[in-house]
């Protein structure tokens, strides 16, 4: 495993590398990249496995989980490692997993959770050289030629060619006649988090030709970049373009999403949260995707939601919820609490007649919005469909969905200094508090919380 020397840093990168590479694939990028981002390589296959991805997520994970800070993370998969990368995120998003803190990835000519698209006869070749304990030098060098599109620098070439020496050829085995021919699409489903994919021109089977039918079931917001004059190996062709647009990818999140801190995200990777309430906090820490098409609201009905929500529940600077959004995905989920007055319409149906009535009428200037705002609350206003009296009463349950939606956020819980969710637990009893009292927090508590109480030895 390798870690870039410590420094205050906002969010980790863990690089998990491709085939026949190692922890060390990470150096160049961790050079050059941005001081706010701790870059963490991974070592995937100096165990001599590759059989499965699950086998390779495996080791992934026991080696971020030791090495996660509680803070967000991105992961970083090249070929082989994008493959595994796509099975990490989804376990980490599932909850199963101590740890805690996905934000998105960058992966780098990723092998998809297909079978890999390789040509039998270079499968073949490929398995050839592989037959010993470790490729020789000289098939390591023809390897690494093979991979890239024009020259290495000396010293980047003899770290690649080194890296391929040190992996034990039975995981090259593995992967050429097992783990690669594994089609993962079930166990990895659909990652709906920001991605970003770059790809060389002269990458034949996983290049920037391929990409963009390789990753658009998998990864819905996935952006692929083109790479000119680069080949298969980026993490030695391209490490200075690879740093740039982690932090690219960590500045276009962190702008638009609120972070939970580090040590609220310890708690939540802790045993004392069950593997169901991790998951919803995992899931519902991911920035919303504010160009998605709306699922029950049209586009219109969306902005003006989101121009109540802004008035409403004022969320401070940094980044924010796309409370909008979610209540559009609330709504074609069902996940309203189904109370209405008798004869109102649906909640979709409400939502639509509502906020149509009030962009019919909504103001341009902020004061005149508050004061709309306290007629809706008190008076009403005529809406087709509602009435003056419904209209109300919808406007009631939208507040307290907004509000919902707000507080549902780990970052908010955070906020307000709720930690009630880590009281169940992985083990076989509910973890519980010792101590509860007014300003007094237990150990496991985040500090911000209270004086810590220790319990009397005697």
């Amino acid at each position: 495993m390798l870690s870039a020397a410590n420094h205050p840093h906002e969010c980790t990168v863990f690089v998990l590398p491709g085939l026949g590479l190692d922890a060390s694939s990470a150096s160049a990028i961790a050079a050059a990249a941005d001081p706010r981002l701790r870059v963490v390589g991974i070592d995937l296959l100096d165990r001599g496995r590759a059989a499965s991805v699950d086998d390779l997520a495996d080791t992934a994970l026991e080696r971020i989980a030791a090495e996660a800070d509680g803070g967000p993370f991105l992961v970083c998969g090249h070929s082989l490692g994008g493959k595994v990368a796509a099975r990490v995120m989804t376990r980490v998003l599932a909850g199963t997993e101590p740890v805690f803190g996905l934000v998105g990835a960058v992966l780098l000519a990723p092998s998809p959770p297909t079978p890999e698209p390789m040509p039998d006869d270079k499968r073949a070749e490929m398995l050839a050289t592989a037959q010993g304990e470790h490729l020789s030098r000289a098939d390591a060098e023809a390897f690494v030629a093979a991979n890239i599109a024009a020259p290495l620098a000396a010293d980047l070439r003899d770290a690649a060619i080194d890296a391929v020496v040190r992996q034990p050829a039975s995981a090259w085995r593995d992967w050429l006649t097992a783990g690669s021919l594994e089609d993962a699409t079930r166990l990895v489903g659909v990652l709906d988090l920001p991605v970003v994919v770059l790809a060389g021109d002269d990458d034949e089977a996983l290049g920037a030709d391929a990409q963009p039918d390789i990753v658009a079931d998998v990864y819905p917001r996935a952006r692929v970049e083109r790479m000119p004059g680069v080949g298969h190996l980026l993490p030695y062709e391209a490490p200075e373009r690879v740093a740039a647009v982690l932090a690219e990818t960590w500045q276009a999140i962190r702008a638009a999403a609120p972070v939970v801190p580090t040590e609220w995200g310890r708690v939540i990777a802790s045993s004392r949260v069950d593997v169901a309430v991790r998951r919803t906090l995992a899931q519902r820490a991911l920035v919303d995707d504010r160009d998605r098409a709306p699922r029950t609201l049209n586009r219109a009905q969306v902005e003006t939601l989101r121009a109540l929500a802004a008035l409403l529940v004022p969320q401070g600077e940094g980044g924010t919820i796309d409370l909008a959004v979610r209540i559009d995905d609330m709504l074609a989920e069902g996940g309203t609490d189904g109370w209405r007055p008798v004869g109102s319409p649906a909640d979709p149906v409400a939502y639509g007649l509502g906020l149509d009535a009030i962009a019919a009428v909504w103001p341009s200037e902020v004061t005149e919005q508050r004061s709309l705002i306290v007629r809706l609350i008190t008076d009403g206003i005529d809406a087709a469909g509602l009435g003056t009296d419904g209209i109300r009463s919808w406007f009631e349950d939208a507040r307290n969905d907004l509000l919902r939606m707000w507080l549902a956020h780990p970052a908010s819980l955070a906020r307000i200094g709720f930690d009630g969710f880590a009281v169940g637990g992985t083990g076989p009893r509910p973890a519980g508090w010792a101590t509860i009292a007014t300003g007094e927090r237990e150990t496991w508590e985040p500090s911000e919380l209270g004086q810590t109480v220790v319990e009397d030895a005697a």
